[in-house]
């Protein structure tokens, strides 16, 4: 009976073990530098997301970014100063976005493998590392060298957005996203405007000493803000990433779609830039140099519609916001086709309409993105990205050839064919389709989001099971 007794207090004083026992992440940066504690990986706690952390992330990209263009407003002194023509030294740009291009491909589908806080302070490091040998170096050849290795390094602003999303609670998934996309946007505008005005009164080298300041601040920053998350892909190899983004890139139906449409819209979104200097620059405008940059900077207003844009379509079917932007986009550039060579008040309406119109399309295609597959952000990102250039490169081609053998009308009528080339494709899947269908409009026309919504019920009933 004595037995008994002290079998059952034993028993009652055990203490029962968990559910799920509790796992731990690293506590090292880059093997030396220790991981503030509250921003290491815990399985049973999970990071809080907010507005400031948006925003830190946006100020992050934004000087990122930077990197890419600083180079642009200082190609005739650099030329001056390595004593080489305007034609070779226009390779500097060239390299830097091919690097990046070529990062796109083979660095950014590691945000799917690897740890994420890891990977952006490394290339960060990288990246601060090679600015100095572009503001030290007198050899052009060395410098051509390191411009291209910039540009492959400093993809971390593409793995910010992904992870942003990864943070972000699914109902603010792509609200977080639009934030991070204002601040590279503004990195585009602010690399030159920062390059020319410290370069008109200095050597061009000074810019690229506040460059090095600058990413050191960035640095800090993100080690700062940015959580430790375990890989999202244990079981996968790097050459497996590789071979799986290659066939999201030809065989999932919604990936497919918005390739069709980003190389489209980007193309004559390019095509437009491009052309509007050679527009205003000649008869009847006549404008200088300063004055084309002014006009130019009136777009800027669309970069604020973003956040906007993204809060709606954390709540509406993003298939309406695409089409409701490209729709837009063919009626502004319709205006210029119509007036854009002789009025410039029609030339600023589409200037503005069309900027406005490319942020709504282009958060409402990234909340289609990410609604693919949580586990391949990266990836498929890379293939947005990548998407993005090809239009870019297309679209300053063919757009200076359409513009110099035809004039303006026709460089403007052929936006106007591939928005509608867009809306065409865009009309071949309804909002509401499966995963896998590539034709029709199964699940119906409905304008709010429902998809997400059954997402999230899963993963609660998921995680319930689990703990359990």
């Amino acid at each position: 009976m004595g037995l008994k007794k002290s079998a059952h207090r034993d028993a009652i004083l055990r203490p029962v073990p968990s559910p799920k026992a509790v796992q731990y992440g690293s506590t090292k940066d880059l093997l030396f530098l220790p991981i503030p504690g509250r921003l290491r990986y815990r399985s049973d706690k999970s990071f809080e997301t907010g507005i400031w952390m948006n925003c830190g992330l946006s100020f992050a990209a934004t000087f990122l970014i930077s990197n890419l263009y600083y180079c642009q407003p200082l190609l005739i002194q650099m030329s001056i100063s390595f004593a080489v023509s305007y034609e070779r030294i226009s390779l500097i740009p060239t390299l830097i976005q091919v690097g990046y291009a070529v990062g796109m491909l083979f660095i950014c589908p590691l945000g799917d493998l690897i740890r994420r806080r890891q990977l952006i302070l490394f290339l960060e490091l990288i990246t601060t590392a090679l600015t100095i040998g572009l503001a030290t170096t007198r050899n052009l050849h060395l410098f051509e060298a390191i411009s291209f290795l910039v540009g492959l390094a400093n993809v971390s602003p593409q793995i910010l957005v992904p992870l942003a999303a990864d943070l972000a609670p699914p109902a603010r998934r792509t609200f977080a996203y639009s934030i991070v996309l204002v601040g590279m946007l503004s990195g585009l505008l602010l690399a030159r405007v920062l390059a020319g005005l410290i370069a008109q009164f200095s050597s061009w080298r000074v810019v690229y000493y506040m460059a090095v300041g600058v990413q050191c601040a960035v640095l800090i920053l993100c080690y700062c803000i940015i959580p430790d998350t375990p890989p999202k892909n244990r079981q996968m190899t790097y050459w497996g990433i590789l071979w799986s983004m290659a066939k999201y890139g030809v065989t999932e139906p919604v990936m497919v779609q918005i390739e069709l449409l980003t190389v489209a819209t980007s193309t004559a979104f390019a095509s437009y830039w491009v052309t509007l200097t050679f527009l205003l620059g000649g008869e009847p405008f006549n404008y200088s140099t300063l004055s084309i940059g002014l006009v130019g900077l009136v777009g800027i207003g669309g970069m604020t519609i973003g956040p906007f844009a993204g809060r709606l379509m954390d709540h509406i079917s993003p298939w309406y916001g695409i089409f409701m932007g490209t729709v837009f986009l063919a009626v502004f550039q319709a205006i210029h086709t119509a007036a854009g060579g002789f009025s410039l008040p029609a030339l600023i309406v589409s200037c503005i309409g069309l900027d406005v119109m490319r942020q709504i399309q282009n958060v409402s295609i990234v909340a289609c993105l990410f609604g693919i597959d949580m586990a391949a952000t990266s990836r498929l990102n890379s293939l947005f990205v990548l998407s993005y250039y090809i239009g870019q490169l297309t679209g300053t081609s063919v757009g200076t050839k359409v513009f110099v053998d035809s004039g303006w009308r026709a460089c403007a009528a052929l936006g106007v064919a591939l928005y509608a080339f867009q809306i065409a494709v865009l009309l071949l899947r309804g909002p509401h389709c499966q995963r896998t269908t590539w034709f029709g409009y199964e699940g119906g026309f409905g304008f709010l989001k429902s998809v997400p919504k059954a997402v999230d019920e899963m993963t609660t009933q998921k995680a319930e099971i689990e703990v359990a």
